[in-house]
């Protein structure tokens, strides 16, 4: 009987994990977020840790706005107040006049757009 187990059968046991998660988050929630997630992993059928480790992959995060990025909004900004300007002009001087100021400024919005998207 002994030779049954000693030739290279298993002893038996838990078996040996294909990946071995060594690394710890600790993440702090309220009882709300808690009770949130806790429902969406039982909706799921699933652990919370495994819930998590779910959404993490499959989460996408939006990169903070650049510097860069800030000061194209504020001309761009700028330029949708030169154009209600431009429009209460219009109201004021005919169309004519705001025709020609309205091709100046679209044609600055093509060249910063362009510029923005070229880099």
């Amino acid at each position: 009987m002994e030779e049954l187990f000693s030739a290279g059968k298993s002893k038996g046991g838990r078996p040996v994990k294909k990946i071995k998660r060594e690394k710890i988050i600790m993440v702090r929630l309220s009882k709300t977020d808690h009770f949130i997630i806790e429902g969406k992993a039982n909706k799921a059928g699933i652990k919370i840790s495994d819930w998590f480790r779910q959404a993490a992959k499959a989460g996408k995060v939006s990169p903070r706005i650049s510097p860069e990025d800030l000061k194209v909004f504020r001309i761009l900004a700028g330029m949708a107040n030169n154009l209600n300007q431009l429009t209460k002009l219009s109201h004021e001087q005919g169309l004519l006049v705001f025709q020609k100021k309205c091709r100046e400024l679209i044609g600055e919005i093509h060249e910063l757009i362009a510029k923005y998207f070229r880099e």
